[in-house]
């Protein structure tokens, strides 16, 4: 099999451009005693990220408002939801987020 010179600096560049943002802030910040105040602030960061991901993809169609009505998704994510509220369980979560999509798109038209 022939590796092209191009293609193996395309994936060694894509390692470092991946790698290098993870790394160094983990290093870099390992060293130092962040204050108590940063920390609680940073534990927020996944869950922030997070919604803002879910609430973009339930929201938004097309680069709209998508439409209350038609909104599979939106509906679907509620009983996921209550599902990751009260259980916790990642794999609860996902599974009747995929179920109750797989339902909603029978049941309704379009």
């Amino acid at each position: 099999m022939e590796v092209r010179s191009e293609i193996l600096w395309i994936i060694l560049g894509s390692a470092a451009v991946t790698v290098i943002p993870r790394v160094l802030p983990l290093m870099v910040l390992s060293r130092f005693k962040l204050p108590d105040w940063s920390m609680r602030w940073l534990n927020h960061v996944p869950v922030s990220i997070m919604a803002a991901l879910v609430a973009q993809e339930l929201f938004i169609q097309d680069g709209k408002l998508a439409p209350l009505a038609t909104n599979t998704e939106l509906f679907a994510a509620i009983p996921a939801f209550l599902v990751a509220i009260f259980t916790r369980s990642l794999l609860g979560t996902v599974t009747v987020g995929i179920v109750s999509l797989m339902l909603l798109r029978l049941v309704l038209p379009g």
